[in-house]
């Protein structure tokens, strides 16, 4: 069980710094046109470094973590919301958030499928939720630069539970209930990476 939040205690490296460009990149027409939307992080680190800047274009930012700075509240639209994943994401209301980003989380969690049921659940119908995990070529890449060069915290890469290729996480956001025609799910990084927008299917009529 986790007790501190990415990069709570320690510097973002280089590779820190690259990924997170590469995954603003692929977030950026999401978040820039976001305006007036409920965004939820979950799983954002010590410093929500991703979505954070973006706390100004948005109604309202839910930040889900085990620990958080405190500072991070300071916005009037910021919530902060403190726990293990899972079970905590039950603070949130049912078809609430217009979009949540998932980067970089899954892959640490024992109960993926609860985890992505529980996004498929708090997102709107019409919402959108983002997965980013690393995939099985990123294995090597992450364990080769955490345990032979240590340029990736190793507590990070301990902490891994699986892998995922799309073939692997398709099917787990089918589980969730999403529709298979909602779902875009591709390599990302250089295949380092698998990549997931899922979208909920608005309510019948």
């Amino acid at each position: 069980m986790r007790t501190a939040s990415y990069l709570e205690h320690q510097n973002p490296s280089i590779l820190d710094r690259f990924g997170r460009w590469l995954s603003q990149r692929r977030l950026h027409c999401h978040l820039n046109g976001a305006s007036g939307l409920v965004v939820a992080d979950i799983g954002c680190g010590f410093e929500a470094a991703l979505t954070a800047p973006f706390a100004s274009k948005v109604d309202r930012l839910i930040l889900v973590d085990v620990s958080l700075n405190e500072a991070l509240a300071t916005a009037d639209n910021t919530q902060l919301i403190l726990g293990q994943l899972p079970a905590v994401l039950e603070q949130i209301d049912d078809a609430t958030v217009d979009l949540v980003i998932c980067n970089n989380v899954v892959e640490h969690v024992w109960e993926d499928q609860r985890l992505l049921n529980e996004l498929h659940r708090i997102v709107k119908p019409g919402g959108r939720v983002c997965v980013n995990v690393p995939s099985w070529l990123g294995k090597w890449a992450l364990e080769f630069c955490s345990f032979r060069l240590g340029l990736v915290p190793v507590a990070e890469i301990e902490d891994h539970k699986r892998y995922y290729d799309p073939r692997e996480l398709w099917p787990l956001l089918v589980a969730a209930g999403f529709k298979p025609s909602k779902i875009l799910c591709f390599r990302h990084k250089f295949w380092l990476n698998t990549y997931a927008t899922a979208i909920r299917d608005p309510e019948p009529e």
